[in-house]
């Protein structure tokens, strides 16, 4: 049997974690996508393998070996490397797009909802029910203080690349952590991806000659990350442990700022990362 916990992570930086291609893809540092949505995620084994080295530093690696299992190679390992602790990916929730005039608005799919809904939808209060007993949404649907054009009794919100029609607006704090509303739409699982890739983070990198201002063969490349502000969810399994021991990876406080992915050297990963129902091995519940 397993207690169920899930984990909030808030972009405080652009976040890459993917795989860097060769001259053969053209040099491109993509991010890893959900199959069906298109939308970026985050493997469950990144967020594992940085929760395990923090364990490492401050607990020591039997500490760490006890929750995550022990590392891949070892004797050990060869034997059992069932973790006690059990991470699931991480998929978009809210994704914040520039929008003209708002200057930010953030998106989701029916979809990424379903999900959130799955995941947190028994430890979620909102007004008396639970997150599973709220209906989610129609695709455009726009929140309360989202700022619209309106002509002839229909709203309009305008892209960079584009617009759309706003068919009604609602109340959309339950489907927030936070519980506070953000301006947001919803829009539909066939729409998120195109406006998925507009919203990315895109840089690009060179790299130069010791002694000369010159790009040194094949060191030309560039980046896509999600953007800062990026709201994501991943669920969490606690395997039953007789033991009595407690997980806590930050220490009795369950949020934490934490680097995940790749190009730290450079400002990217920087998250704030809070974890939801590992109080007492019981599930959480956010009022």
């Amino acid at each position: 049997m397993y207690k169920k916990a899930y984990g909030i992570i808030e972009t405080l930086a652009p976040l890459h974690v993917g795989a860097t291609a060769g001259e053969e893809s053209g040099n491109l540092n993509l991010i890893f996508r959900d199959q069906f949505t298109q939308t970026g995620i985050l493997p469950g084994s990144s967020i594992r393998g940085r929760l395990r080295s923090e364990m490492r530093l401050m607990d020591g690696e039997q500490a760490a070996n006890y929750w995550y299992g022990d590392a891949a190679g070892s004797e050990q390992s060869e034997i059992n490397n069932e973790s006690i602790i059990k991470f699931e990916y991480a998929s978009i929730l809210w994704l914040p797009v520039f929008c003209p005039g708002q200057p930010i608005v953030w998106v989701t799919s029916h979809r990424l909802l379903q999900r959130y809904q799955r995941i947190a939808g028994e430890t979620i209060k909102f007004n008396g029910k639970s997150l599973k007993e709220i209906e989610i949404p129609d695709p455009y649907t726009g929140s309360k203080n989202l700022k619209a054009r309106e002509s002839q009794g229909k709203k309009t919100l305008f892209f960079n690349l584009g617009f759309l029609t706003i068919n009604k607006t609602t109340d959309l704090s339950p489907w927030f952590p936070s519980g506070k509303e953000k301006p947001s739409l919803i829009v539909d699982d066939s729409d998120i991806s195109m406006i998925h890739d507009m919203a990315l983070y895109r840089q690009s990198r060179v790299r130069l000659k010791p002694d000369q201002k010159v790009v040194e063969g094949g060191g030309f490349f560039n980046t896509e990350a999600l953007p800062e502000g990026t709201i994501l969810v991943f669920p969490i399994a606690i395997r039953d442990d007789k033991s009595g021991k407690k997980w806590q990876p930050f220490n009795d406080t369950q949020t934490a700022d934490i680097y995940l992915g790749g190009l730290e050297s450079i400002g990217f990963g920087h998250c704030s990362l809070t974890l939801k129902g590992i109080g007492n091995g019981e599930q959480g519940t956010d009022e």
